[in-house]
């Protein structure tokens, strides 16, 4: 090699140098020393190689023979291909040839991350840094669009992120699935539109995997009903393609739409999804994983989807005060004043309660040592009077207590505030409903309501969700769970569910709003039935209902949702290993034809027991007791016997033959 080439190669070197040294300031990092030293020694290496003579002869213009060490050292490094041939002052094309001759391959270089999920079971878990690969964006994009003609404009960042994180899943599976060869066989399981770019990636790469790709709401539905479309009376009007692109979403419909008919398998949340889901993206689902005047007037008119929670105080014999909490957020600026100080008072209360208490339980304990019966008037003084009498003038207000805990920034445009005002819910002393809203999720270093949700939803009677748009619903679940009764409607997936599972869901605690088929007032009046009926309902039956709906929460375990995942992974292997897996797809699955019984027991419902007048007394509701007979033990032991024992679809229990279309290997 002539001096010349020597001395333009070592100008590459101290340029080099100098790009990598201002690249670390930028980056306020340092730059470990010994990667100049590889730089230097891969160099001085191919200076002795090239002038050694050891080159392969060959016609023509020789070659510049360039160690397969040096390259991949460079390539490691983090040096890209065309800074490699500024390096040696080659072309691009030169150093390509050299990587195809000792088949070298340009590294990836990204973040990923392996660990275990810091939840219930630890599992494993992989995470992908999707800044660390967006130096590949424009490349991608171009492979995206010659094999499914989708175009992601550069302003749409979530789109774009997709795209990266899709290209990493895809790359991911290429290497797992090249390492495992036929065995095991590898299922993956795609959620929503944001994954569907790696399905369709490793669909088009033909990687031997199987696809299941969910959808817990269509994108396109979420839009319209935000923007209060009638969304299900004209499911099958919609021009799909002009609502998508009119809300600027086209591209990221395309990329739902494609992911869902390139999976072997498609599934939804709920039947109503899936409903949905056959109108707007074209493919149906081959699989679900599923006081009486105020209240009405109040909940006209709001279609949104909001938390309401019920608590029923029994002030007098006959007079039922209903305590209504509104949870949801909205946008506030700070905590409101009169509600802290409520909260001051109520904890100054909370304190003088406390040291009366103490200095009652002295004296008691100091009579009964001396084998004395205490004298009830000389265990409270006159100062504990005084203080007591004081503490009891401190919570009179010459004001109405406020109706929102929060100073609300924009509160004449917030639809509950404004219903509210216009028919005077304002908890004035003689209201039968108080309202409360909070425009914030509950916390427990709230200074407001220090609780956790769990903590606040026991503590209540009834969870009220009268959504329009649920395509599951996992707060009236939750209320199923730890035994509260909660109102949802046929449009949640979690309402569509228990309709399905549940004989008479209302004596269960689930009352189940119809608002697919009536309209918005005589839904509102179906509601106000329901909370007019739960607020006439004794002790007594409230505590039988509440039972019931605890023991609906097995319906909810994994033992028995988790066999529609099992279904849908074993149909999936099925169609993508058609000769290693055989399975019936018309055959009923495992999870159908099973409902819970209704109760033997009298219902819940007071229409079987109205009082003779609307006011009654407690002598009635001891007469109840007395007049119904029933045994929690042994109501709960038929609600066992009627459910179905959870067990795995490719297992068969003892003495059970193996049915038409059951999976098998």
């Amino acid at each position: 090699m002539d001096s010349a080439k020597i001395l333009r190669i070592s100008e590459r070197i101290e340029d080099l140098s100098e790009e990598i040294t201002m690249l670390a300031a930028l980056l306020d990092s340092d730059i470990d020393e010994t990667v100049f030293e590889i730089i230097e020694e891969q160099v001085e290496q191919t200076l002795l190689h090239s002038s050694s003579g050891d080159a392969v002869p060959c016609s023509g213009r020789p070659s510049f023979d360039i160690p397969a060490e040096s390259i991949e050292h460079l390539l490691l490094c983090g040096l890209k291909v065309q800074q490699i041939a500024d390096l040696y002052d080659v072309s691009e094309k030169t150093i390509t040839r050299r990587m195809s001759q000792f088949d070298i391959r340009c590294p990836l270089f990204f973040q990923v991350y392996f660990g275990r999920w810091l939840i219930e079971g630890s599992p494993y878990v992989i995470l992908f840094d999707i800044t660390s690969a967006a130096w590949n964006l424009d490349r991608w994009k171009g492979e995206f669009w010659d094999i499914s003609g989708i175009g992601l404009p550069f302003h749409d960042r979530e789109a774009n992120d997709s795209l990266i994180f899709g290209s990493l899943i895809a790359w991911f599976f290429k290497e797992l699935t090249d390492q495992f060869q036929d065995r095991p066989n590898v299922i993956a399981h795609f959620h929503e539109w944001q994954a569907g770019a790696g399905l369709l990636l490793c669909r088009s790469r033909k990687l031997p995997i199987a696809t299941i790709f969910t959808t817990h709401a269509t994108l396109l539905g979420r839009y319209l009903c935000a923007g209060n479309a009638d969304f299900y009376n004209n499911l099958d009007k919609f021009n799909i393609d002009k609502e998508a692109g009119e809300r600027q979403i086209y591209h990221r419909y395309c990329m739902e739409r494609a992911a869902v008919h390139c999976a072997h398998v498609f599934t939804t949340v709920s039947q109503i999804t899936a409903i949905e889901a056959d109108h707007i993206l074209k493919r149906k689902a081959g699989y679900v994983k599923q006081c009486k005047d105020a209240i009405q007037v109040v909940l006209r008119g709001m279609t949104a989807c909001w938390w309401l929670f019920y608590f029923v105080s029994q002030v007098h014999k006959s007079d039922v005060t209903v305590v209504v909490f509104f949870i949801m957020p909205a946008k506030t600026n700070n905590f409101n004043v009169e509600t802290l100080k409520g909260q001051a008072v109520r904890k100054q209360l909370w304190d003088t309660v406390h040291s009366v208490k103490e200095k009652f339980g002295r004296k008691l304990y100091d009579a009964l040592f001396k084998g004395e019966i205490p004298d009830m008037n000389k265990i409270l003084d006159r100062d504990d009077l005084t203080i007591m009498k004081r503490a009891i003038y401190s919570t009179q207000r010459q004001s109405l207590p406020p109706v929102t805990t929060h100073n609300m920034i924009d509160d004449s445009a917030d639809p509950i505030l404004t219903n509210i005002r216009r028919i005077g819910l304002f908890n004035s002393r003689i209201d039968r409903v108080k309202v409360i809203f909070h425009p914030e999720f509950l916390s427990s270093t709230s200074p407001l309501l220090p609780m956790d949700y769990e903590e606040f939803v026991r503590g209540c009677h009834l969870g009220v969700f009268p959504s329009y748009y649920e395509p599951w619903g996992y707060t009236p679940g939750e209320c199923t769970v730890m035994g509260i009764p909660s109102v949802t409607t046929n449009l949640s997936g979690f309402g569509c569910f228990m309709q399905e599972h549940v004989a008479d869901p209302a004596a269960y605690g689930i009352y189940i709003l119809d608002r697919r088929f009536r309209s918005p007032d005589e839904s509102c009046n179906q509601l106000t039935q329901f909370m007019f009926g739960f607020c006439q309902q004794s002790r007594r039956q409230r505590i039988i209902q509440r039972n019931r709906t605890e023991r609906l929460s097995d319906l909810l375990d994994w033992r028995y949702l988790g066999r529609y995942y099992m279904h849908a992974r074993h149909l999936a292997l099925s169609r993508a290993f058609p000769d290693k897996f055989k399975m019936d797809p018309t055959a009923p699955p495992q999870t159908e034809g099973f409902r819970y019984p209704r109760p033997s027991s009298v219902p819940p419902s007071p229409s079987a027991s109205l009082h003779s007048t609307p006011h009654h007394s407690d002598a009635e509701d001891e007469d109840d007791d007395d007049d119904e007979r029933y045994d929690e033990e042994e109501e709960a032991e038929k609600d066992r016997q009627n459910i179905k024992t959870p067990f795995s679809i490719g297992s068969i229990p003892i003495g059970k033959k193996k049915q038409h279309g059951e999976y098998r290997n």
